[in-house]
């Protein structure tokens, strides 16, 4: 094992990166040492980098911002593609959105937990993201402003999808798909907001020999521990 860590942090689209040192029999590390105390100062988890560094890597790539989320439906997994949508201002929570009539709404109200799955082809690894999940409708007080600009930020035709007939019944006619141009400044009543706050990540890193595998687990004192597994 190395002994240093290098750390990239993206904030406003920008990169940057430290290098902190440790010994080289460290194989668990612990936030709140006072080795790391510098890291007390960062606004975001340690994983964040090397999301930013992944989709900086990957950004040739469109689908590189597609990811898998899986609920639960009747005891049993229930999987889907989604997009990511960026951050919640300078939190760990990711966004995506959804149609408040799909049947992942009904599921994630029962059961509020969720995992995401997000391969990166060009520099060949993964992330698994653990956490809660939340829905911000229009009615919700809460992340107003996160829900209005991620609206806005639509293209028209991911917009316009969200006046289509019901997902998941009985295919409608032409007609039902042909609904008038929402308005980008007036989110539509099916539009929700999802949110996936993070409690454990799962870094896997193909290239090398070995690979590389780093746990990344937030603890109830809401301090993120980072463990090296194998892989």
């Amino acid at each position: 094992m190395n002994d240093t860590l290098t750390f990239v942090v993206m904030k406003d689209c920008k990169i940057s990166r430290f290098t902190l040192y440790t010994k080289p029999a460290l194989l668990y590390l612990r936030l709140s040492s006072p080795t790391f105390n510098l890291l007390q100062f960062m606004t975001v988890a340690p994983w964040r980098g090397a999301i930013a560094h992944a989709l900086h890597r990957n950004r040739s790539l469109v689908y590189a911002r597609y990811l898998q989320l899986a609920t639960v439906r009747d005891n049993r997994p229930a999987n889907r593609t989604v997009v990511f949508r960026g951050f919640i201002d300078d939190t760990d929570t990711l966004k995506f959105i959804t149609d408040i009539r799909s049947e992942k709404v009904e599921q994630i109200q029962k059961i509020p937990w969720g995992e995401a799955c997000w391969y990166f082809p060009n520099t060949r690894e993964q992330f698994r993201l653990n956490g809660s999940l939340t829905l911000i409708t229009k009615d919700d007080i809460s992340f107003q402003q996160a829900y209005y600009s991620t609206w806005r930020d639509l293209s028209d035709a991911a917009r316009l999808q969200f006046a289509w007939a019901h997902p998941g019944k009985p295919r409608a006619n032409l007609e039902a798909f042909s609904p008038p141009q929402p308005d980008a400044n007036k989110p539509l009543d099916n539009f929700c907001l999802l949110l996936l706050e993070p409690v454990k990540v799962d870094h896997l890193q193909l290239r090398g020999e070995p690979q590389n595998r780093t746990l990344y687990l937030h603890s109830a004192a809401g301090i993120w521990d980072i463990v090296e597994v194998n892989p």
